[in-house]
């Protein structure tokens, strides 16, 4: 006879196992190699970060360690985002998707308003006080996602198409028209090529017509021209793409932060001349080394072997994600999934290109590496999301 005896009622017993073992579940069935991929490339992150902003007195307060626990909080409110996003599910936000939608847009209009913030010649960010900022743009990233995807999988999802119709498509587009308006206003070019390629992606998962793909791809050539010809940028914003087209144009003016990231990378070699040690990035030639150029402080102090490896952590996210949008039955997922997988692959290529000079400087983070709170928020939701994706698949998939 068992010495040991449970004095609870047996629903109870049932109902706390049943919780156990729903736990265990959910942990068994995450992606563990994405999300150690992206832990690393956090991790590595935030030795770059720090390397790159300790000795930089007139923004870290005196403080070495000032960006690097700021970083490090960033991080942590991220993967507790990314946690309660896999324990609610992307069913269950499914059904908040249109009050999500409408306070990313009520948040991205106010940007334009006294309360937004002009940091690097860019009006994108709200002024929070007390050193703190937000850039409502990182949020749209994933409103539009979930808003198309809500619209554009409801008919597929219940069984009453194989395809989205005309109809939905087009209110699907001005969903996403709606806020990727209002950051063109601000102007945010960077964010908007990435909302403009998110659009693309999901489109093209959705199985919509190739006409619609098509029709875009030549609505955004001619936007493009009308943008230029109307002077909707603003001076910097030509000078940066004047420059990327001809590197010797202003070598000391708008052509700089290329030519310095380029040396940065240059010279790190194969091993990099050490952590802490690079002379381009502790002489502070190369600007906003923490942000939009933290590769170059992998390619100097990393060398190619550090900097190919966080390309290759990405490749594997990228490849992760791929492979849960291929592997879910719902086509709401698979457009979520499709989603991410273009926002993150555009903007890792779009900022380590504009490092070495085969991309326009856009001001767009690395994701996971570069400093930056929003922008840290808004991709570790993106990864609860696909491991909410991955979790909720049928066993059998």
């Amino acid at each position: 006879m068992s010495t040991h005896s449970y004095t609870g009622k047996p629903w109870q017993e049932r109902s706390a196992w049943s919780r156990l073992t729903a736990r265990d579940s959910v942990l068994r069935r995450l992606d563990w190699t994405l999300l150690l991929a992206c832990v690393a490339l956090s991790v590595i992150g935030s030795l770059l970060v720090w390397s790159a902003t300790r000795n930089r007195t007139e923004l870290n307060e005196g403080d070495p360690q000032h960006f690097l626990w700021r970083h490090l909080i960033s991080l942590a409110i991220g993967v507790a985002l990314a946690v309660g996003t896999v324990l609610l599910g992307h069913r269950r936000l499914r059904g908040a998707v249109p009050v999500l939608y409408v306070l990313s847009v009520l948040l991205t209009l106010l940007v334009l308003t006294p309360l937004g913030a002009t940091i690097n010649g860019q009006r994108a960010w709200l002024d929070l006080g007390a050193g703190l900022s937000l850039q409502p743009a990182e949020f749209a990233k994933i409103t539009i996602i979930l808003g198309m995807a809500m619209l554009l999988a409801a008919q597929v999802d219940a069984g009453d198409r194989l395809h989205p119709d005309h109809r939905t498509v087009v209110q699907a587009l001005g969903l996403a028209a709606v806020p990727i308006g209002i950051v063109m206003l601000m102007p945010d070019m960077g964010s908007v090529m990435v909302l403009v390629v998110i659009v693309l992606g999901v489109l093209l998962a959705s199985g919509a017509s190739n006409r619609w793909i098509i029709g875009l791809l030549a609505a955004g050539g001619v936007g493009a021209v009308l943008v230029w010809q109307l002077g909707v940028l603003d001076d910097y914003q030509i000078k940066r793409f004047a420059a990327f087209a001809n590197p010797a144009l202003d070598p000391s003016g708008a052509g700089y932060n290329t030519n310095q990231a380029r040396i940065a990378i240059g010279s790190g070699g194969l091993y990099g001349k050490g952590l802490f040690e690079g002379s381009q990035t502790t002489g502070r030639f190369v600007p906003e080394q923490q942000t939009d150029f933290v590769f170059t402080v992998a390619g100097e102090e990393l060398g190619f072997l550090g900097a190919g490896l966080i390309i290759l952590l990405v490749g594997v996210v990228l490849w992760r994600a791929c492979r849960i949008a291929l592997e879910t039955t719902e086509l709401y997922g698979t457009i979520v999934a499709a989603g991410i997988i273009a926002w993150f692959a555009f903007q890792s290529f779009e900022n380590i290109g504009m490092t070495m000079g085969i991309m326009p400087v856009a001001g767009l983070p690395l994701p996971f590496v570069s400093y930056g709170g929003t922008s840290m928020f808004a991709v570790w939701i993106a990864i609860g999301l696909l491991q909410s994706i991955r979790v909720q698949r049928p066993v059998s998939a």
